[in-house]
């Protein structure tokens, strides 16, 4: 069975794994993942968004075959992840980007660590270059191209882990929570680094996220809870269901919070509020 068009199919996965107690005994199984269905083309930004322990991260790492399916199936480009001769293509095609960037970062010099992974791939030298010099440039980070990795902030390191997964040509890039241990301003930066890799670039891009206001520039959001897939559709229908994303323990901008508290009592505020421009050129209709 092929899913060419599809860069990511996932069909009834579950994914469960062995509750034990203090002593290591097996207590129970609990699925992590829970009859998943996703369906990512080539090109489109999707926002996987939930609290933590919604299984979102369980289910980024069954995109390049960290995890298998417990039951269901995983096909990436039209390769199926648990047939192991496509563990290798699998990894080329879904580039990963996790929480901590130290994590990913290995060279001494920032043009060393981008080049690495295509290195490693086999790549010609003089191609090497050229894809770390336009990694860099998609991120924009090509100034800090000389630098030690130590010496940026959480911001850099972590968009000069993304330009080390763009140096490897994959077709999509799954950010797994890349701005958790981020502040504000580092965020976005990484957000912005995202979005232009998508735009740009056409590259696919899934963001795992529990900030909502990642989620606003995505084609297509995913709400999960429980392992489950709670909610979906575009960001602005999303945004306004705003008591249903609160039950889900999911924190609603202020803005969009602002504009739904507003609509409440009984100011003719349109749903979905996305962002504060979006919000003062709504409120100064009202005036008029």
């Amino acid at each position: 069975m092929t899913n060419a068009e599809n860069i990511v199919k996932t069909e009834n996965l579950v994914f469960e794994y062995i509750r034990r107690d203090e002593e290591g005994n097996p207590i129970g199984v609990k699925a992590a993942v829970d009859d998943v269905d996703l369906n990512v083309e080539q090109g489109q930004f999707i926002a996987i968004l939930g609290h933590n322990g919604s299984g979102k991260s369980t289910l980024a790492k069954h995109l390049n075959a960290i995890l298998l399916p417990t039951e269901g199936s995983v096909w990436i480009d039209g390769m199926d992840t648990t047939k192991g001769d496509h563990l290798w293509d699998i990894r080329q095609k879904i580039g990963m980007v996790f929480q901590n960037p130290d994590n990913q970062i290995i060279g001494q010099v920032v043009e060393e660590d981008v080049g690495f992974g295509p290195e490693n791939m086999g790549v010609p030298t003089e191609e090497i270059w050229a894809r770390v010099e336009e990694s860099l440039k998609a991120v924009g980070m090509y100034e800090y191209r000389k630098h030690s990795p130590n010496k940026l902030s959480g911001g850099q390191k972590q968009r000069v882990s993304i330009a080390g997964v763009i140096a490897m040509h994959p077709k999509c890039i799954v950010l797994d929570e890349p701005t958790a241990m981020l502040d504000p301003n580092g965020r976005w930066e990484v957000v912005r680094a995202a979005r232009a890799l998508n735009d740009v670039e056409g590259v696919t891009v899934i963001l795992i996220t529990h900030y909502m206001e990642e989620i606003v520039h995505a084609d297509h959001v995913i709400v999960m809870d429980q392992g489950k897939i709670a909610m979906q559709g575009t960001p602005r229908e999303i945004f306004s269901r705003v008591e249903e994303l609160k039950e889900l323990r999911l924190d609603v901008p202020k803005v969009t919070e602002l504009a739904y508290e507003l609509q409440k009592r009984g100011i003719p505020m349109p749903d979905g509020i996305l962002t504060k421009e979006e919000f003062v050129t709504e409120f100064l209709k009202l005036k008029h």
